[in-house]
């Protein structure tokens, strides 16, 4: 074949990359259309949230997927850039720091910075396991004195704000919602480039490398412990932006809420769930964390259960999270062989219903008993009466959950057999192509 034919088979927009520019056209457009599309004020309040904490999951994921260093201890950074913007924005109100309300981010995000300078150097000192746990002591460490300060801290009522303050940016005061997420909107665009850029730096790429083979790192002349030292104080400043939005978002911070291990443990979780392999993994994570912490926790008591076990599920079947199932799927569409897969993946959906109906039912009853006994043994769970106290409910409940276990058992090992076989086909034809 000749070169000519070779080349032939690709598309190439030399010297721009066109389809990198229209991914983030697109989530440009996304974010701008967004609040015209999902007016409700609860939608509103939710599209902030997820601006946010799409910059700290980005920004915890440089630790975790790009460095390999899981930290428990995330929160600190969050949190204390928190703190630092909102005492800002209450001395920019009063006239004693002439700081306008949309540059408060840049300044949580230079506190974030500052601690991270502080605290990162004994924490990346060690790696693996040791930094994880340096991470989670520093992070208890700063959670307790946050009661020994209540002068800056706000003790349990926290610190509040007033978010309307100085002269309006380009007629905008900041006091309506739709504004401030707009501000949010402009942040979460500009970082999130600006972290998607820092993966392609050396010091992006001697990270990478760090966390794959830090002895080799060594062995050619790098300092490895600098390496993340420098990483840690880049997603300790993004970390502050974020925190610094959600100041503005909330107008109030409280230490109770920002600082704690479950905190750094939500950042953690929902990164993985989302995917901490690809770039775009912590965004579908920040996603999942605002609609878990929003409606999932409104619908049931119990949705921390229901997240811990779709962790569980997720590390067993699953570990590169949502992102590595839809690059999966990519790769096998891209290779035309996803039409044979439609079928397996109703049969799964469909065997999923009548298993998470079932467990669903038994860890509501089970709620029921411990927390609410006290309004009677009858509860409603989505329309339908169960009662507690009589064994045909709990009977119900387990039949509904062993026969969705049966099916769902039957319809895995046909998907394993089919996509295994998909996988040994393409596998062949990436070869045949290479030595074509």
């Amino acid at each position: 074949m000749t070169s000519t034919t070779q080349a032939s088979r690709y598309y190439r927009f030399k010297p721009w990359n066109i389809g990198r520019y229209l991914i983030w056209a697109l989530f440009a457009i996304a974010l701008i259309v967004a609040p015209h599309l999902f007016k409700s004020s609860l939608a509103l309040t939710m599209l902030s949230q997820m601006g946010y904490l799409i910059v700290i999951c980005l920004s915890y994921n440089i630790l975790l997927g790009q460095g390999g260093m899981l930290s428990f201890g995330h929160a600190v950074y969050v949190g204390l850039g928190s703190f630092i913007a909102i005492h800002t924005m209450n001395l920019a109100s009063k006239g004693a720091l002439p700081v306008p309300l949309v540059l408060i981010p840049l300044v949580g995000g230079l506190a974030g910075m500052f601690f991270a300078i502080l605290l990162g150097f004994v924490t990346t000192k060690k790696s693996g396991t040791t930094f994880a746990m340096i991470t989670l002591g520093i992070g208890e460490l700063v959670a307790a004195m946050a009661l020994m300060f209540p002068s800056f801290f706000g003790g349990e009522g926290g610190i509040t704000t007033d978010r309307v303050y100085g002269t309006p940016f380009l007629g905008m005061t900041f006091g309506p919602q739709i504004q401030v997420y707009y501000l949010i909107a402009f942040y979460c665009f500009v970082c999130t480039a600006l972290m998607f850029a820092f993966t392609g730096t050396p010091l992006g790429r001697m990270l990478n490398a760090v966390r794959d083979n830090p002895e080799r790192v060594e062995f050619i002349g790098y300092n490895t412990q600098r390496v993340r030292y420098f990483a840690f104080i880049i997603a300790g400043f993004f970390a502050g932006i974020g925190g610094g939005l959600a100041s503005i978002n909330f107008e109030i911070v409280n230490a109770a809420d920002s600082l704690n291990a479950v905190r750094s443990g939500g950042y953690l979780l929902f990164t993985f769930l989302g995917g901490a392999v690809f770039f775009f993994g912590p965004m579908i994570g920040a996603v999942l964390l605002v609609f878990a912490s929003i409606l999932l926790s409104e619908l049931s008591k119990a949705w921390q259960l229901y997240f811990g076990l779709v962790f569980v599920f997720m590390v067993m079947f699953a570990p590169g999270g949502i992102a590595s199932l839809i690059m999966m799927n990519l790769r096998v569409a891209k290779f035309g062989k996803f039409d044979r897969f439609w079928w397996l993946y109703l049969a799964l959906a469909a065997a999923l219903v009548p298993v998470v109906i079932g467990a669903a039912a038994l860890i509501e009853m089970i709620y029921h008993i411990q927390l609410n006994a006290a309004m009677g043994s009858r509860l409603n769970f989505f329309g339908v009466s169960l009662d507690t106290a009589g064994m045909g409910s709990w009977l119900g409940a387990v039949a509904i959950l062993a026969i969705g276990l049966g099916a769902l058992e039957v319809a895995r090992r046909r998907f394993v057999r089919v996509w295994g076989q998909a996988q040994e086909e393409i596998e062949t034809e990436i070869k045949r192509r290479e030595a074509a």
